[in-house]
């Protein structure tokens, strides 16, 4: 129960989703939605490197394949020289499992380099020529095929992830503070973001930052100018007399006391300008006690129970952005509202609505699942970062 409670997994899930809209901005960056690009900057990361002929990128601890179009796990050990069922229980896959062209697996040991044409038996590996029929066939100049590994630098070395029941990419990426789309760029990952229990991700890694510019040199100011001595210079004034009191300051004339009253800026009628708590948006969306309480870092929603079975109903009017689930199968529903705050339900079942339909506020969108204790998990977002929902909910 505690591996989907994690935030990441309930609010990135949700963003992918709404990748999809036409009119809504994946990594919130365009004007209108009011978001900072510092984050998106500090996540920038390099580009994954390119594949050998084989598909293999070799680093200098470990190495992974790149699958072509149509392949499985079978094709690929095949084509690297490795047995079908030691690579598929590396990745938790069946060797007849279909894999998507760019989907990488991790190697389970190391692969010797592709030997190169052979002078004196006139041979080539065979793998040569089928990557240069490939690209031929698709328009494309084949890719040189180096007579050795190519072994990237420790520096561009990825760490290596092992994916744990209940957790999805978002929250991979989140942990590792990497871009999603990275992740997902840099692992071949389908449109929906999905991982499985037992997948070995590569977690990209930061771009190499631009050169700093030195500062030019500041111009030689010269000589410091010549500092009299205390005492020297300006004649010391002659102290008041001890015996003879100072006279009384002068009063100001009525013209500079009613100067200095029209300057002075009126006071600010506070009433006046008081503003109103902020007006609930959103309705419960069931009815219940809290059960787990907002904590940024742990607990990025509020956890109302209810028993399993009740109607589960929108907060607020939107459309829904986005319907996926974790690695347990539970589904988890994002509603992107006209004021920019998305809304995100999870542990149901049931659901009623579809991704892309309009829901108005109360309209039912599943049932509360089964669990111990059965609640729903529910929290508002606005943008990236999770808000306490108790200031929105009446």
């Amino acid at each position: 129960m505690a591996t989907w409670i994690k935030t990441a997994l309930l609010c990135n899930a949700a963003l992918i989703g709404l990748s999809a809209c036409s009119d809504f901005d994946m990594d919130l960056r365009r004007a209108e939605n009011g978001f900072s690009t510092t984050e998106a900057a500090r996540q920038a990361t390099a580009a994954r490197p390119r594949a050998d002929a084989r598909g293999i990128i070799t680093y200098p601890d470990y190495q992974v394949v790149v699958a072509r179009p149509g392949d499985t796990v079978a094709s690929v050990a095949q084509r690297i020289g490795m047995a079908e069922a030691e690579l598929a229980r590396f990745n938790a896959l069946d060797p007849l499992t279909e894999l998507r062209g760019g989907e990488v697996l991790a190697l389970p040991r190391k692969i010797e380099s592709t030997a190169p044409a052979d002078a004196r038996s006139g041979e080539i590996e065979i793998s040569t020529l089928a990557d240069a029929a490939i690209s031929r066939a698709e328009g494309s100049a084949p890719a040189p095929t180096p007579s050795r590994q190519v072994v990237q630098p420790a520096e561009a070395q990825p760490r290596q992830h092992r994916v744990q029941r209940g957790e999805t990419a978002f929250q991979i990426a989140r942990l590792y503070n990497v871009a999603p789309r990275a992740l997902a760029d840099w692992n071949g990952l389908d449109p929906e973001m999905r991982v499985r229990e037992g997948q070995m991700l590569m977690i990209p890694v930061a771009d190499q930052p631009a050169p700093q510019r030195t500062a030019a040199a500041a111009p030689d100011p010269g000589p410091e100018p010549e500092v009299s001595q205390p005492g020297s210079g300006s004649p010391t004034p002659v102290p008041p007399s001890a015996s003879a009191p100072l006279p009384p300051p002068e009063p100001p004339a009525e013209s500079q006391q009613e100067a200095v009253e029209q300057a002075r800026p009126p006071s600010p009628a506070l009433a006046e300008t008081r503003t109103e708590s902020t007006r609930a948006q959103f309705v419960m969306p069931v009815d219940g006690r809290i059960i787990r309480a907002y904590a940024p870092g742990r607990n990025e929603g509020i956890g109302i129970a209810a028993a399993a079975g009740t109607q589960v109903k929108a907060a607020a009017s939107g459309r829904v952005a986005a319907i996926t689930e974790d690695t347990n199968k539970v589904p988890v529903v994002v509603i992107q509202h006209d004021d920019g705050l998305l809304s995100v339900y999870a542990q149901l079942e049931g659901l009623t609505i579809e991704r892309g339909a309009r829901v108005s506020q109360g309209q039912t969108i599943g049932r509360v699942r089964s669990g111990d204790p059965s609640f729903l998990h529910f929290e508002i977002r606005q943008g990236m970062n999770s808000v306490d929902p108790m200031r929105y909910l009446q």
